[in-house]
């Protein structure tokens, strides 16, 4: 399909948004040398961005937890997202109106992504230890669902490990089949932490996993996420609008997702786009990859087209034949790549 083309105004509109961008962006360069030149900035620090307002974003100092502000982001860094560190000034003049400046963004070690409303990738949170992949007794959960999700955060590079939420809710009905879901996983490598928010079961493990870097919570909805997270963090909504109050510009809405500090250590980044983080535009290639067990024997079948499925010279079809791979694990991948090639 070929690209429609614009007419004249359209042309000339998206010139004149473009020419007022830049313009905007050289007038704060300029504030910004102006603020530098009086003094009205402190010293470079390290910091950490907790919060974003689109062409602003809220640090915490490295040094001080206390010092946050809003800051500037200078034109030449890629854009922020919570989680990011950067090397920052802090405002301690009126020429910038209270606000701070990033003057860079130091190395990530993670990114969670999802495709923005053009197909793009676009980066949401970083530097993020644990994907904890929550699931409860109801809504009952299935292992394609569970396997979507533990692919999604294989992709990453972030550890995943499963949160069985609600345990209060097992009983004689349910009990065994949650029981055969849930095996196969520890023997490769996934964790399986039990809780009940109800009843406080299993809760002192959780948060010393959470103790242990920077987490968030992904699964379907109805799995107890937003009770979970609100148990976690009693104050959120509190230390929101005190944040708002901080700025001395009002309330802000976040267009992306917040980082909260866990009253027992370590941080926990939420918002509604992570906790429906999902399988987003992954290639075949990057699904296989996403079944830990498959990964010794890809690339060693016969043919370099192989679908895993009737192939002769199959590696990954001969490991499952000797029980290294699981029917059940198997029978998964192959429903979830039919999946993508539908979607």
């Amino acid at each position: 399909m070929s690209k429609r083309k614009l007419n004249r105004r359209q042309q000339w509109r998206i010139a004149k948004i473009q020419q007022e961008r830049e313009a905007r962006a050289r007038k704060r360069e300029e504030n910004l040398g102006h603020a530098e030149e009086v003094g009205d900035l402190g010293a470079e620090q390290t910091g950490l961005v907790i919060a974003n307002y689109g062409t602003q974003v809220l640090v915490e100092s490295s040094m001080d937890s206390e010092l946050r502000q809003r800051c500037h982001v200078r034109a030449n860094i890629d854009t922020l997202v919570t989680g990011d560190r950067v090397a920052w000034n802090p405002a301690t003049g009126e020429s910038t109106g209270g606000v701070g400046v990033v003057g860079a963004r130091l190395p990530r070690h993670s990114e969670l992504q999802r495709p923005d409303r053009y197909g793009d990738m676009k980066t949401v949170a970083a530097n993020i230890d644990r994907i904890l992949i929550v699931i409860a007794p109801y809504p009952e959960p299935f292992a394609n669902a569970i396997d979507r999700y533990l692919v999604a955060a294989e992709s990453t590079g972030i550890q995943p490990l499963l949160l069985l939420n609600k345990i209060d809710l097992i009983d004689d009905g349910n009990r065994d089949s949650l029981d055969e879901l849930l095996a196969p996983y520890p023997g490769l490598g996934y964790r399986v932490l039990k809780l009940s928010t109800k009843t406080g079961e299993g809760l002192d493990g959780l948060l010393t996993t959470l103790a242990e870097g920077t987490s968030v919570f992904v699964g379907q909805s109805g799995v107890g996420k937003s009770s979970l997270i609100n148990g976690l963090l009693p104050s959120a909504d509190a230390r929101t609008g005190a944040l708002s109050q901080a700025t001395g510009k009002g309330t802000h809405t976040t267009t992306a997702a917040e980082l909260f500090h866990l009253p027992s250590g370590g941080d926990l980044i939420d918002s509604p786009g992570i906790r429906e983080f999902g399988l987003w535009h992954m290639s075949e290639q990057e699904l296989l990859e996403g079944y830990v067990e498959f990964r010794p024997f890809i690339g060693h079948c016969r043919f370099r087209d192989c679908r895993h499925q009737s192939e002769p010279g199959c590696a990954i079809q001969e490991a499952q034949e000797r029980g290294d791979i699981s029917e059940r694990r198997m029978e998964s991948y192959l429903h979830l790549r039919n999946s993508l090639e539908n979607e």
